[in-house]
């Protein structure tokens, strides 16, 4: 249990002692600020320790991002004495590009702080590549990226938390789900400067009939003629047909992803899918025929895989040859049927895994243009997405860079808004429950309105 002094400090210390899985521990913590000096007193484990730094910052919110920097880096270093260290060190946050990023814009090398923060040379070396596979990619930045959100699936995978229910269960929403997306989408038209890119994503928006995806499809034509980049996540590789590629192509779509996870069946059937690596394998081909520029997804550390399995469909990635590769790590998610089964993800071979994935992706040709972190992921990792040379998904990069406006639309959708000269961001949430999200369109419309007006 912890007992602090700075409430506002507890989520970011809690951070770093879930990393470790102690928080069963006790740990007395008393913070103080005077003199330009930050410190951090603690007591664990019946030792004190005391840490003490020095910095002096400009303001309010400067002086936040130290104290809560300098607690974690101190809670690290006892724990991580104790039980070894972590790929990241101390840092806890999400997107570690933007954090090299605010000390560049700082004119600052951010080497040093990640240095400070314990961070593995490996992970510093991967932050430095995806910079400047960035730095290649044109398009990105200001301007607007727009999400169109489809939670439908056709089942719910052991690791996922995102639908509520098989669309078995909720296909009575589908055609007044898809009016609200109309709807919506209509509305943003005026809130659009300049448009990056349009992502639909889910869920598996190949879910839909070709009516319904259809629907979706005019709506975006009728109101954004003209789209720089438009990637449908289509998702599973059983949800394919020749008529949904034809349809995607005839109204512009420039990106696919293909979804497998993995190309081990007895691994397909363990996570609660109903399609073949050989239906992956078809569902690419036939994609590739269009023209698309084509993503794949691995999840390292499934149900069990050995190092070896997850070679083996790296393997077989690669030698597919597409424009985007991400490999995942999996990651223990709220409401996810994974974490009810387990507290924490221990899984052998893990580093193993990410390391060969980037050892054999940059082999390959591919080269890291986007990456994030989550909460309880294996092995304290994260996920990077992998590209051919000039074939950067130019929407993954403004996501997770936070670099241009997203106007998102449909449930469990998130619009953020950037104020670049105030250094913040505001966002708007739609209901993820489908039905509360059909009920309450009308206000999310007028909400985002308000919000980007």
């Amino acid at each position: 249990m912890l007992t602090t002094n700075s409430e506002y400090l507890r989520p970011e210390i809690m951070d770093v002692i879930r990393a470790f899985d102690c928080e069963e521990e006790d740990f007395t913590h008393y913070f103080e600020f005077a003199n330009g000096r930050f410190f951090n007193s603690i007591e664990y484990g019946g030792e004190f320790y005391d840490f003490e730094d020095e910095c002096e910052p400009e303001d309010d919110l400067q002086f936040r991002r130290f104290a809560k920097r300098f607690a974690k880096l101190a809670f690290y270093k006892i724990i991580s004495a104790e039980r070894g260290g972590l790929p990241w060190g101390a840092l806890t946050g999400i997107r570690p590009t933007k954090l090299a990023y605010t000390e560049l814009s700082d004119g600052k090398d951010y080497v040093p702080l990640f240095e400070k923060m314990c961070v593995g040379k490996d992970k510093i070396s991967l932050v430095t590549d995806i910079i400047a596979t960035q730095k290649n990619t044109s398009g990105t930045g200001a301007g607007q990226d727009l999400f169109i959100s489809i939670p439908f699936c056709p089942t719910k995978c052991q690791y996922c938390s995102f639908i509520t229910a098989p669309i078995s269960a909720t296909r009575a929403y589908v055609e007044k789900y898809i009016d609200c997306l109309v709807e919506e989408i209509h509305s943003v038209k005026g809130l659009v400067k300049r448009l990056n890119s349009v992502y639909i994503g889910g869920g598996t928006p190949f879910v839909f009939d070709v009516n319904q995806l259809e629907r979706v499809y005019s709506a975006v034509a009728r109101e954004f003629p003209d789209i720089p980049e438009y990637t449908v996540e289509a998702g599973r590789p059983d949800m394919f047909t020749e008529e949904k590629l034809a349809l995607s192509k005839r109204y512009g779509v420039t990106r696919i992803c293909v979804n497998p996870q993995t190309f081990n069946d007895a691994t397909l059937a363990k996570i609660g899918r109903a399609h073949t690596s050989a239906q992956t394998v078809s569902a690419y081909e036939s994609a590739k025929k269009y023209g698309f520029d084509i993503n794949l997804d691995l999840i390292a550390g499934l149900a069990d895989e050995s190092v070896n399995d997850f070679v083996k469909s790296l393997d077989k990635a690669i030698s597919l040859d597409p424009a985007n590769i991400t490999v995942h790590t999996l990651s223990l998610k709220s409401g996810a049927k994974l974490k009810e089964e387990v507290k924490r993800l221990n899984i052998s071979g893990i580093n193993e895994m990410v390391d060969l994935s980037r050892q054999k992706l940059s082999k390959a040709g591919y080269a890291p243009y986007y990456m994030y972190r989550q909460k309880y992921q294996a092995g304290g990792l994260e996920n990077v997405g992998w590209c051919k040379q000039g074939k950067a998904c130019v929407y993954n990069i403004d996501v997770m860079e936070e670099i241009s406006d997203n106007i998102a639309v449909g449930a469990n959708a998130i619009s953020k808004r950037l104020f670049g000269e105030e250094n913040r961001i505001e966002r708007l949430a739609s209901p993820k429950d489908i039905p509360t999200y059909i009920n309450k369109t009308q206000k999310i419309i007028a909400d985002r309105i308000k919000l980007f007006t």
